[in-house]
């Protein structure tokens, strides 16, 4: 009989264990039926990206001074500098400039350590082609002016859920100058600053 009923006890115990995990799962998938859907219909929507996103690089021409200062921070010395030194004027003067975005890693460090300014990153995320050669840029395609997302009256630019503004849970109709969830960064300084006892 004590056999029996211990037998009942561990079956028992094991229900309501299970009960406990099912429980559990459920309500992880309570919880994402309450969030907003994530599918981003592409390319008729499109996700705005973030403030210090590092998407194409610009270039321009007329900053650089050929000082190879990002070739020497590239972690796989990407960027190719193609100059002639200038005997008379002993400077060096810029022939070519380019980067092969199939071999870049996206780590910023050239647009970092370029002592003219010359390089920045922009919001440009579509780099996709059907053919690698294509997606090394010359000095004239890395000069072509960033494409935003919100400047395309055929695209409904969508903010990425950490972007949009605190209790909102819809991108669609949320104003571009509605301020995003958060503190921003000079903000949480200037508390750091103010934390920091006085000597």
């Amino acid at each position: 009989m004590l056999k029996f009923l211990k037998k009942v006890g561990d079956y028992a115990g094991e229900a309501v264990q299970a009960a406990k995990y099912i429980g559990q799962g459920l309500s992880v998938t309570f919880d994402h039926m309450q969030r907003r859907p994530v599918t981003v219909q592409y390319p008729y929507e499109k996700l705005i990206p973030s403030e210090r996103y590092r998407g194409r690089i610009h270039f321009e021409y007329d900053k650089c001074i050929a000082c190879e200062v990002c070739v020497r921070v590239c972690p796989i010395n990407l960027p190719v500098v193609d100059y002639d030194f200038n005997k008379a004027t002993k400077k060096k003067e810029l022939k070519s400039y380019s980067i092969d975005f199939g071999v870049c890693i996206f780590c910023g460090n050239c647009v970092e350590f370029c002592p003219t300014n010359c390089l920045s990153m922009t919001e440009e995320y579509e780099l996709a082609s059907y053919d690698r050669h294509d997606l090394n840029f010359d000095s004239v395609a890395l000069g072509r002016m960033p494409y935003k997302v919100t400047d395309d009256p055929m695209v409904t630019p969508l903010r990425e859920l950490a972007y949009l503004p605190k209790g909102e849970m819809d991108p669609h109709g949320v104003p571009d100058g509605e301020r995003r969830a958060g503190r921003r960064p000079e903000e949480i300084l200037e508390e750091l600053e103010g934390a920091q006892p006085h000597s």
